[in-house]
């Protein structure tokens, strides 16, 4: 279908090959068609243009490869100037008294399977047009574009290229396209397509010698960004269909590419550009939409294209996210500007350095001799006149119902119809963009899902104070059974005190209080918002929205009672005014179609008579339907007439001034309940993203202090120990006169008995351990079971009071063997029914610790918080 080229990363380009085509003899049709309709001499006397035509079309047919380009090209115009010839003088159609055993047949060629056989010569000159542009472009990719020269000839070729299609286009396309059989090819948006793409690779090769200039980097964005807006405007019709259906997936995924590249490469020169003029801001954000655009289309293209192509992107996404993030530092540490959305950015200038190679000179036929003898030029002169009149009455005519249309429109407006009478009948709209935004509220819950959200906010603020709660408990426990051992044991208790060691903990904590605190004032200020504002925000609820807004009601009391006369009179008058416009719309389509099929060629190469009178006979064809766009225009005006009286009219009766205030009130009422509502949704949402980001943070200082507190108890058994094995060697006396062994502390006895030394080490602050209890600490009211499996030396029969309440087991258990507790812990639900996203942790598995809600614990306070929640 199409080949590539490329003697750079970039310069990768596609050229066309050309439509094919059966054998068929001209010679003989033509000939016996002069013989029978002139004269044997006359067809004897164009023996040498009838062997012209047959040897041009002979070689035609031998295709592409049997000649040079250059040779191609020129045989290609000749044989579409002979055509024109032909097409003047030689009636070729089904019609018994034409040429009627002539049929052209072209393949298509992008789908060379499909064909079109059509018996008129408009098929032959589309498809030696469309040929004509292949061979130019096929030119264009043979030149050396490595160097200057290469690249300014293969600019002109594509050009030329670009011209043929246009001038298909424009000329003989639709002529084309009137048969039975057609292929698309050779269609309008088909050769459309085409004209872009090669105005496209034009302007690339224009932009790749201003590189090698050393243009300035402005003047390369503007080539640059033209060339991206020509591979647009190819693409635009390539991503839908039948094209997007009928050409090589590769076809589609090159154009696509080639305008994202040079959209990109444009935002990259004009950003050299900014980044010399210290206009940092707006250097980011072109950088971004173009890095933006070429990661876009390397997402959304078809597979097939060119790896030099997808070389040269990347290659061009390296360099732009290079300059972006140098001058994303320097803003962040010198400018400090604020970026502004790519929405906001103004296009980027475009120059346009090629256009289509006007073809009307190149392959005009008035000065082809051929069947010169046949038919006069003077023919030919006369039709082209015949066209110039039609189209001038076809285009006052056009002009005259579009300025119709268009002042029924404005009339229309002013007097605010039809919406006047749709509001009498209930059937009244909010303004599109009004009710796009109403419709938003809705679908997220409107203000009725508030009263949801606010509960959120206070179990997230409940579940963190509890969990703050906890761990100050848990610390206190601590502290409390380090100070009885201090108390119990004296100076021997050398460790060091919990508070001097907690202080960093007990300071973060602290500072969560004070958050929390802080965070409660702002959800009562939101809840006071609501409250508030509840009556603003019902609007809000109301289904439908333009329930809220006020009615056009009939009058209560009434004089003559007529307004329903009125009401019913200015309905049909807008009734009868839009099956005007209908008619309007019909009589343009009908007059396009009159002049697509007014051929009068044949009857004016066989009219004897004068060529005026022909032409004002032709021309009448025409007075019909031009009296009908006058009347339709006329009773258009009368009609508009009366409506403005009888809109008067109503707008009186129906206090229209006061209904349009109090609508346009409404109006406003709505917006500022949607204002309000997003002002407190976003509150909400902030504290949403608060309390959870809080939460994070006091799971990580929890699990810290529980690993704080079951180390303090494993250095509590260790002392304990050794501190018992000290004073095991005092008197055995003074241990019968008492009930247990004493340590003396702050100058007063306290009684104690030895713990087993292997149960020591078992004991440990271990909360919700999976190991069933053995035995534990009773409280010093409380009489206690001895826990050694015979009686100690002591003989003691009192067990001391204990530091705390942990359980003792066989042997010591290692933290993993925790799991989380069934009621506040932050893996499970904080309320029955609670099923939040911040709560839901999946089950706590033996052998681990119960993880956060989040397993990545972001930073406390969030970098991204705004200080409606901050302390």
């Amino acid at each position: 279908m199409a080949s590539a080229s490329s003697t750079t990363l970039t310069n990768v380009m596609l050229a066309i090959i050309e439509k094919k085509t059966n054998s068929l003899d001209l010679y003989r049709p033509l000939r016996n068609f002069i013989a029978i309709n002139y004269s044997e001499r006359e067809a004897q006397n164009l023996e040498d243009d009838l062997e012209t035509l047959k040897h041009l079309r002979s070689d035609v047919e031998r295709g592409a490869g049997s000649d040079s380009l250059s040779a191609r090209r020129d045989l290609l115009q000749n044989y579409y100037k002979a055509l024109c010839a032909v097409e003047s003088r030689f009636p070729i159609s089904p019609d018994k008294d034409h040429v009627n055993t002539v049929s052209f047949t072209w393949f298509d060629a992008f789908k060379n399977r499909q064909k079109a056989s059509q018996q008129n010569v408009h098929l032959e000159k589309a498809a030696v047009l469309f040929n004509l542009g292949a061979v130019h472009s096929q030119m264009g990719l043979s030149f050396d574009r490595s160097a200057v020269e290469g690249r300014r000839q293969a600019s002109h070729s594509f050009i030329a290229a670009a011209g043929a299609f246009a001038f298909l286009r424009d000329n003989v396309a639709m002529k084309a396209s009137v048969g039975s059989s057609i292929t698309l090819d050779i269609s309008v948006e088909c050769v459309g397509m085409l004209e872009r793409l090669m105005l496209a690779q034009a302007q690339e090769c224009v932009y790749e010698n201003t590189i090698a200039k050393g243009s300035s980097a402005g003047v390369c964005a503007k080539i640059s960004r033209q060339a991206g807006l020509f591979y647009e405007e190819a693409f635009a019709p390539l991503a839908v269909a039948p094209l997007n259906q009928h050409l090589d997936k590769g076809w589609i995924a090159h154009v696509q590419l080639k305008a994202a590249l040079f959209y990109a490469e444009a935002c990259y020169r004009y950003s050299l550009e900014l980044h010399d003029k210290e206009e940092i801001a707006e250097e980011i954000a072109r950088l971004k939409s173009g890095v933006n655009a070429l990661s876009e289309a390397k997402k959304t293209a078809p597979r097939g294209a060119a790896q030099q192509l997808l070389d040269a992107i990347n290659k061009l996404e390296i360099s732009m996210n290079r300059n972006l993030e140098r001058a994303m530092k320097e803003n962040d540490r010198v400018y400090l500007m604020r970026v502004p959305p790519a929405s906001s950015l103004s296009p980027l200038p475009a120059f346009a350095m090629v256009k289509p190679m006007p073809m009307g000179e190149v392959l005009d036929a008035s000065r082809e001799r051929m069947f010169a003898t046949l038919v006069p030029d003077s023919s030919a002169k006369a039709l082209s006149r015949y066209t110039e009149m039609l189209d001038d009455i076809t285009r006052t005519q056009a002009e005259k119902l579009q300025q119709g249309s268009e002042l029924a429109r404005v009339r229309l407006k002013e007097m605010e119809l039809p919406d006047s009478i749709l509001a009498l009948e209930g059937n009244f709209t909010l303004p599109t963009a009004l009710k796009e935004e109403v419709e938003a509220v809705q679908i997220c819950g409107g203000p009725a899902g508030l009263e949801a959200e606010l509960q959120q906010l206070k179990d997230l603020r409940r579940v963190n104070h509890e969990m703050l709660v906890q761990i100050e408990e848990q610390l206190q426990k601590e502290a409390t059974e380090d100070s009885q051992f201090r108390n119990q044991f004296g100076s021997r208790w050398t460790r060091p005190q919990s508070s001097t060691l907690t202080k960093n903990l007990q300071d973060r904590l602290n500072r969560f209080s004070a958050n929390l605190k802080q965070a409660a004032e702002s959800d009562a200020r939101i809840e006071r918002s609501v409250r508030e504002n509840a009556a603003l925000l019902s609007i809000l609820d109301c289904r439908p929205i333009e329930s809220v807004l006020p009615t056009l009601a009939r009058p209560i009391m009434s004089l003559d009672a007529n307004e329903d006369a009125v009401v019913g009179a200015l309905k049909q008058n807008l009734r009868q005014l839009e099956i005007l416009g209908s008619h309007r719309a019909g009589l343009e389509d009908m007059l396009k179609e009159m002049k697509r099929k007014d051929d009068i060629l044949p009857k004016l190469m066989t009219s004897t008579g004068s060529q005026e009178d022909l032409f004002r006979k032709e021309l009448s064809k025409y007075d019909s339907i031009c009296q009908e766009i006058a009347e339709n225009l006329d009773s258009q005006e009368h009609l508009l007439t009366e409506i403005q009286a009888q809109n008067d009219e109503f707008a009186a009766i129906f206090n229209l001034e006061d209904y349009k205030a109090s609508r346009e009130n409404g109006y406003r009422q709505i917006e500022a309940a949607i204002a309000k509502f997003r002002e407190i949704k976003d509150n909400i949402n902030e504290g949403l993203k608060f309390y959870v980001t809080l939460q994070d943070a006091i799971t990580t200082v929890k699990q810290q202090c529980s690993d704080f507190v079951m180390t303090r108890n494993i250095q509590c058994r260790e002392m304990l120990e050794d501190v018992q094995k000290k004073m095991s060697g005092l008197s055995f006396q003074d241990v019968k006169n008492t009930a247990s062994y004493s340590f003396p502390s702050a100058g007063q006895p306290h009684q104690t008995q030895r713990i087993n030394s292997q149960q020591q080490q078992d004991q440990g602050y271990m909360p919700n351990s999976s190991q069933p209890p053995v035995s534990t600490y009773q409280p010093p009211q409380q009489p206690t079971m001895p826990v050694y499996s015979q009686t100690p030396p002591y003989g003691s029969q009192q067990q001391p009071p204990p530091p705390y309440h942990a359980p003792v087991s066989s042997s010591y258990q290692p933290p993993q063997q925790q799991q989380p507790p069934a009621s506040h812990e932050y893996g499970q639900p904080a309320y029955p029914g609670w099923r939040g996203q911040y709560y839901n942790a999946p089950p706590q598995q033996a052998g681990s610790m119960p993880h956060p809600p989040y397993t990545i614990t972001p930073p406390y306070p969030p970098s991204n918080q705004s200080g409606y929640y901050r302390q």
